[in-house]
């Protein structure tokens, strides 16, 4: 009798602590944080720190600037930034208490506000709306998809590429998917250019006045692929490398192009019809809500709570079976992102975030897939 009274009692306090977690979240007010996600505060009753967590928060600043090679231009400045770290500390505390089946702590991005991440590190334009050469994708057979898939593994995927502080999040995510699409075209991997993208492609939508892909400052990826498609293609990243700088003027050679767009489509919120996609397609071009990212480690992210407002784009290569979900008292089936914050970012530089959890993050609301054309000159 005692055996099944336990069960039920601990599923009524694992819902009894999700509830506790989610309230906190929607009763805190924070200006530049995201409005699901609050900084924890450890301090006394009066507003102070203890003692013992700043002289910690000093310790991991010191850790924190030699290895990622930070410095900083005067007293005030340092002071600044250590304080904006040690908000992070308690943000990546709290991160780790909303997805405890992820790993969140230091990044390189730690000494950076909210907002400043942002500006700096994303660059997804929701502005934007599809371009009207944007298909629906057709609904593909879902009977025998493999159980784990990985593009990497396949010889479709660059190596992880670094944006810079430059938010071209779009171009790279573009790239990505079309490197993969004229893999499978042509049998060979390019590396294709961002900076094309962000120096000459100013595509906008024609019924949203300032709506436009924006270098530096945003940008879309279907409206890239309408670009790419009306500029009849990419020239290698070798031919016209990136800067992380939108201040050059457009050096499109026509000559150089490399890989061309045959024709682009908008895949279904569908999970089974995006993994088809991904499997008979190649790497899919995704947006996602980049919240947990800013100090995320390694491990399946599977958050209890994330908004689905689109901030960042990103590369969708593979899928698998891994990672234990407190949430949903099992393992968690999860999507395999490759993201361009560099290889020390994440799990070299890639991304896991469970999949099969209604659209977590945002993850499944706009997903692309480009098809390329056979060019001989490779």
């Amino acid at each position: 009798m005692a055996h099944r009274m336990a069960f039920p009692l601990f599923i009524v306090s694992h819902f009894l602590f999700v509830g506790f977690i989610l309230a906190e979240t929607f009763s805190a007010v924070a200006s530049e944080v995201d409005p699901l996600i609050r900084q924890v505060t450890d301090v006394h009753d009066d507003g102070t720190e203890p003692q013992q967590l700043l002289t910690a928060a000093e310790h991991h600043f010191s850790l924190f600037k030699a290895r990622f090679n930070k410095s900083y231009g005067s007293k005030a400045e340092h002071d600044y930034r250590f304080k904006v770290f040690r908000s992070n500390l308690r943000r990546a505390a709290r991160h780790q208490k909303l997805d405890p089946s992820a790993t969140h702590g230091v990044t390189q991005f730690s000494d950076l506000t909210p907002g400043e991440f942002r500006k700096r590190f994303l660059g997804l334009n929701r502005r934007l709306r599809l371009p009207k050469d944007a298909n629906q994708g057709p609904i593909l057979p879902t009977d025998n998809l493999p159980e784990d898939f990985d593009w990497r593994e396949k010889g479709a995927v660059t190596a992880v590429k670094n944006q810079g502080t430059c938010g071209s999040c779009w171009s790279f995510s573009t790239t990505g998917a079309l490197e993969g699409a004229n893999f499978l075209a042509t049998g060979k991997l390019v590396s294709l250019s961002e900076q094309q993208l962000v120096d000459c492609d100013h595509e906008c939508d024609p019924e949203l006045a300032g709506s436009c892909d924006s270098g530096c400052n945003g940008g879309l990826m279907n409206t890239a692929f309408e670009y790419t498609l009306k500029a009849g293609g990419l020239m290698r990243e070798e031919d016209y490398p990136y800067t992380a700088t939108d201040r050059g003027r457009c050096k499109f050679d026509k000559s150089k192009i490399i890989a061309k767009v045959a024709n682009f489509s908008v895949v279904s919120l569908d999970e089974d019809q995006i993994a088809a996609n991904l499997v008979k397609n190649g790497p899919l071009a995704v947006g996602i809500n980049s919240v947990f990212m800013q100090t995320y480690i390694g491990g399946v992210s599977c958050p209890f709570i994330c908004s689905k407002h689109l901030d960042h784009g990103v590369l969708l290569v593979g899928y698998g079976s891994a990672g234990y979900s407190p949430i949903h008292l099992k393992d968690k089936p999860y999507w395999v992102i490759k993201n361009s914050w560099g290889e020390n970012w994440g799990e070299n530089g890639c991304y896991k975030i469970c999949r099969g959890t209604s659209n977590v993050c945002g993850v499944d609301s706009l997903v692309s897939t480009v098809v390329a054309l056979y060019t001989k000159s490779q």
